[in-house]
């Protein structure tokens, strides 16, 4: 379910937190959906306890998942999650682009870019 690039230079918990908010965002898991405990992720991962625990609980406090005191940690309704990541993204979009027209890259480089084709000579 979840990989930890060991070349990646974010710090593991990071990456943690990113890997299960692409699953919940995706659908992969689904609001009510119990995630593994922070024991067992941290054993099948082979990384400190303490990494997960900290990625939970910043996964709580973003709002993807929450806390049943004694049955565990499950994933929370991600309707309005998906909506709020794909305004952030939408953001950054727009400061990478006004970024791009202050040193003079055109609207029309910019989506042949994303397009796939050549931009610069």
């Amino acid at each position: 379910m979840i990989l930890i690039d060991y070349r990646d230079t974010r710090p593991i918990y990071e990456q943690v937190v990113d890997k299960f908010k692409m699953l919940i965002l995706r659908g992969v898991l689904h609001p009510n959906d119990k995630i593994p405990s922070v024991r067992n992720l941290a054993v099948d991962l082979s990384i400190n306890p303490n990494t997960i625990q900290r990625a939970y609980a910043e996964l709580e406090r973003q709002g993807y998942i929450f806390t049943v005191k004694g049955r565990g940690n499950f994933v929370a309704d991600n309707k309005q999650l998906l909506d709020q990541y794909r305004d952030q993204l939408f953001a950054r979009l727009c400061e990478l682009c006004e970024a791009a027209f202050a040193v003079g890259i055109t609207e029309e480089e910019i989506i042949q870019n994303i397009k796939g084709g050549e931009t610069h000579d």
